[in-house]
């Protein structure tokens, strides 16, 4: 899928409105069935050396527990970069004051397949 500005925007719009909104099935949404997060808070919060977590359910009960965790979680969106197949949306978690960047490659069906997560 070749990833336009506009489409990066609105992406961008969405995903986060959603993730204030902690609305898990509308972020969920935006993924595919057997994507992969790659995220050193996964690693901390799921005990995981990698920080790897594969498929929507399994990402689906990691972000339940962070969501219990942190119940204040909010997001301001700094900035969208376009890639040719995927974006990288970076935000400020407004809780934590800490920045964030999200590299998110999309599939053919215009869902996000893959992401690696960096943290300030």
């Amino acid at each position: 899928m070749k990833i336009t500005e506009e489409f990066a925007l609105e992406f961008a719009q969405e995903w986060i409105s959603a993730f204030n909104a902690h609305d898990l099935e509308r972020v969920l949404s935006h993924y595919s069935a057997d994507f992969v997060i790659k995220s050193p808070v996964a690693a901390r919060l799921l005990d995981l050396q990698d920080g790897v977590v594969s498929g929507k359910e399994a990402v689906r009960a990691y972000w339940i527990r962070a969501l219990e965790k942190m119940p204040d979680l909010h997001f301001e969106l700094l900035d969208v970069l376009v890639g040719t197949d995927g974006l990288t949306l970076y935000y400020l978690n407004t809780g934590s004051g800490k920045k964030t960047a999200e590299v998110m490659t999309f599939n053919g069906q215009g869902l996000v397949c893959q992401v690696a997560a960096y943290y300030g």
